[in-house]
């Protein structure tokens, strides 16, 4: 561990008190000689196993939450000759969504598990990136400290949040290298790994604010700044072209207005903050102590890393929404930051630290191994009750808010757009006045209903169950539903069934299931 020179002065007392000097990171002067060949060997197998450890309740079911089932989707809509952006939509960047489809070519479409391993390998990526910068800039015990602690907080929310294999996951290795490439002054990496975040997730560009902050300590700004723009620039730019310019400026950018308003169930909201935030206080308890110790005593010498905290957190309020898997965005800073005050602290803080932690993990790792599923086991009921109405390749509608349903069943979608919040805006709960048609996706309510008229459905699933889209409440679906002739045939768990007069045959008679 290295340190500044301790710093002396009198208590009221007048005895000397001895203050703790502040970590900085190794120049060329100080640092010490390489370490033995197994440091890295040793550390990576330990994180690896942490990892695999760490999430195997994510392999315990077939979808964790929602984003994984649009995913499974997205991707076999891709498959089926789908164009993104265009015939396929989401309000998200296109790496993750490529993702999913490269991984059903390879190893087919009707399991996650090859994204759940990717998962595993994007948390021990992250881990690894930050123990090399914790080791660059403190010393060896540094990195593995850094290393375990990321591992280890990465599942300390709810596990559908932190077990599921999407956008959050996949983006933290991608942040966490920005700051490996610009803490080496390697600033073309460093744009290329800021592109490759907000490819992922538009919060992912959060990581841009501390890695201009460490260019702007650096010498030849001017270069270092056109190698960083071109390397973030060049990335985006490419997939805007693959796709469509206008609709990915559209779908990432400027078409979720409404979405990212602050209007409409604002305690519901409000309580839900609270709640992620605890989670994670919870599970950062070990370290949290230490770094507000270090605040009262000594500078810590780690500015970007509190620009990263704080960019991050702004990212996780953005759009007033405060889902748990938001909170991830925060892991990397939060482990840096801990490392960082272990640093400066008495030596036994840093094995309390450690243990607290490990302790809290294994709560919400048993926590994610006993979780019931209620909403997962109502979406298999209703796929298998979908399957059971119609033969393979019939296109189907869902209006809910699972788009696993059509994942697990193995039909194909209506429409374009797999939830009904694109055509109400209604969300994760928010259900107040900015819910329905005329708070939809800009254009989309025509496009759905050209979609609906020029192919219509064999079933229409309504699964609102009792939320503000059901059926009874918008009007367009309702009159769609009205002049397709169809007719309600059955009720699944609360899911009411539509079926059009063409595929009804001799089903005519309503059935409960």
């Amino acid at each position: 561990m290295l340190v500044e020179p301790a710093a002396t002065s009198r208590s009221v007392s007048g005895r000397p008190v001895t203050r703790p000097g502040v970590p900085r990171p190794r120049t060329a002067s100080d640092r010490a000689p390489a370490p033995a060949a197994p440091y890295w060997p040793r550390l990576l197998a330990l994180l690896a196993v942490l990892a695999c450890v760490t999430r195997i309740p994510s392999f315990l079911w077939p979808v964790w939450n929602p984003d994984e089932g649009f995913l499974a989707t997205q991707a076999r809509m891709l498959a089926d000759g789908g164009q993104l952006y265009e015939t396929v939509v989401d309000r998200k960047p296109p790496l993750v969504p490529w993702l999913y489809r490269g991984a059903f070519a390879l190893f087919g479409d009707d399991s996650l598990v090859p994204l759940k391993i990717l998962a595993v390998a994007a948390v021990f990526a992250t881990a690894a990136l930050l123990a090399a910068l914790a080791r660059r800039r403190w010393g060896d015990g540094a990195g593995r400290t850094a290393g375990v602690l990321c591992v280890l907080l990465s599942i300390g929310l709810n596990p559908e949040d932190t077990q599921a294999a999407t956008f959050e996951v996949f983006m933290l290795p991608c942040t966490a290298a920005a700051m490996w490439c610009a803490d080496r002054r390697r600033w073309g990496g460093a744009g290329l790994a800021v592109a490759a975040a907000f490819l992922t997730k538009q919060t992912g560009a959060a990581v841009l604010l501390p890695v201009l902050w460490l260019l702007w300590q650096s010498d030849r700004q001017r270069a270092a700044l056109l190698r960083l723009a071109a390397g973030a620039l060049t990335p985006v730019l490419t997939a805007a072209l693959v796709t469509t310019p206008t609709g990915f400026l559209f779908w990432t950018v400027t078409g979720s207005g409404a979405y990212a308003s602050f209007t409409g169930s604002e305690l519901h909201v409000l309580f839900r903050a609270l709640g992620n935030t605890a989670l994670l206080a919870v599970a950062s308890a070990g370290i949290l102590q230490p770094v507000a110790r270090v605040l009262r005593i000594a500078r810590t010498g780690a500015t970007d890393l509190w620009l990263w905290l704080g960019s991050s957190a702004a990212a996780v309020c953005l759009g007033f929404h405060f889902f748990g898997h938001y909170y991830l965005q925060l892991v990397p800073a939060l482990a840096l930051l801990g490392t960082a005050a272990l640093q400066i602290l008495p030596r036994d803080w840093l094995a309390t630290a450690l243990l607290t932690t490990a302790c809290t993990c294994a709560f919400f790792l048993l926590w994610g191994l006993i979780a019931p599923r209620p909403e997962l086991a109502h979406a298999a009921r209703v796929a298998a009750a979908v399957q059971s109405r119609t033969p393979p390749g019939e296109r189907v509608l869902v209006w809910g808010i699972h788009p696993e349903t059509y994942w697990l069943a193995d039909r194909p979608p209506a429409s374009r757009f797999l939830t009904a919040g694109l055509l109400t805006n209604y969300s994760g709960g928010r259900n107040g006045p900015q819910v329905g048609e005329k708070y939809a996706v800009r254009g989309a309510w025509d496009t759905f209903q050209g979609e609906m008229t020029g192919r219509p459905p064999a079933l229409v699933i309504d699964d609102a169950r009792g939320k503000p889209f059901g059926v009874e409440r918008i009007t367009g679906l309702r009159k769609l539903l009205e002049r397709g002739g169809y007719q309600r045939v059955a009720v699944v768990g609360g899911a009411v069934f539509y079926e059009s007069e063409s595929a009804r045959g001799e089903r005519t008679s309503p059935v409960t299931e």
